[in-house]
């Protein structure tokens, strides 16, 4: 009998899809029907650090160095999406369903919104994901800056919460695999996801206006988080949520082969429904099936990378071996 049960921040899990941070998981009928589908997690739709700011000050003393669009969207945003309705949210779906809670928070700075997070723990969260969203795109900032900025929002974070905290990196670093290994030694997380998706622009030459190339992802997008699960899994003892690209079984599979503890997944359940979780699960255990496999502990990382091979001239000899022949 295959057994498809992980762990994650502590928590245990029936299976390793997890459910990502989306409008999927933003109401409780939606959250029921992902549990009842097989979901083995449900990450939250996230908070905004801003909203949590504008709550505290009753909507009248937001930065306004965010600019007056950003400043007017927030308020407006602030109407539908308040914090009591986050705890809320927690309190009922924990009152209704038997797998595990993560609540989100999106942050960019260690601000005042950190001492939201006992509000989110005393709601029954069973974890925090903090997605971080640094884009070090100001010019006047350091890479060491920018990446300073994790540690002094994890620092803060975890002295203002017990809960089991999971951070969500952007892969925009000059030493991604040094950031990723410093961030696990922190001592300040206890899961690592692997990688937030920004807005992706496009250009309408017709009507000189910025687009977008298409919120979704396909199993074609999985290449990068497989990637960088493969090279750190083997360095680092924290255990990986892969997202971005995981679309069916066999992407699921892959990302355990590479080390991943978990999967994240949103786009594919937009495209197929909240079915295609048990979909993906059936797929995966034919496939442990085939091949003998009794456990994900069975498989997991048998293709990650060599951590005794010297990474710069394998990826070199893989980039060779790929373009070389090519005419």
């Amino acid at each position: 009998m295959v057994n498809l049960q992980t762990e994650y921040l502590g928590l245990k899990l029936k299976n390793p899809i997890i459910v990502a941070s989306s409008g999927l998981s933003s109401s409780l009928n939606s959250i029921k029907k992902l549990a009842h589908d097989g979901a083995g997690a449900i990450v939250l739709k996230s908070l905004f650090e801003e909203q949590i700011l504008a709550e505290a000050a009753q909507n009248i003393s937001l930065d306004q160095s965010y600019g007056t669009d950003v400043h007017d969207y927030i308020t407006e945003h602030m109407r539908s999406s308040k914090l009591s309705d986050y705890t809320t949210l927690i309190r009922n779906a924990k009152a209704e369903i038997d797998i595990p809670i993560i609540a989100s928070i999106n942050c960019i700075t260690d601000r005042e919104w950190t001492s939201f997070t006992k509000e989110i723990e005393d709601a029954g969260a069973d974890a925090l994901e903090l997605n971080i969203g640094v884009l070090p795109s100001d010019d006047e900032i350091s890479s060491a800056e920018n990446e300073e900025k994790y540690f002094q929002i994890l620092e803060k974070v975890r002295r203002s919460t017990n809960l089991p905290i999971a951070v969500k990196i952007t892969t925009y670093s000059a030493g991604l695999a040094n950031l990723i290994k410093k961030i696990s030694w922190s001592g300040f997380v206890d899961g690592i996801v692997m990688f937030n998706k920004y807005f992706q622009p496009d250009i309408d030459i017709d009507k000189m206006d910025i687009t977008t190339t298409g919120v979704f992802t396909t199993s074609a997008d999985i290449s990068t988080s497989l990637r960088w699960v493969a090279i750190m899994s083997s360095k680092i003892e924290t255990p990986i949520s892969a997202t971005t690209g995981v679309h069916t079984g066999a992407d699921v599979v892959k990302q355990i082969l590479a080390g991943a503890n978990n999967v994240q997944i949103a786009s594919t359940l937009y495209k197929n429904g909240t079915e295609q979780i048990q979909v993906m699960l059936d797929d995966m255990t034919k496939w442990m099936e085939k091949n003998s496999y009794n456990n994900l502990e069975d498989y997991r990382g048998k293709m990650a990378f060599n951590n005794d091979a010297n990474t710069i001239a394998f990826e070199r000899i893989q980039f060779m071996k790929h373009y070389g022949s090519i005419e």
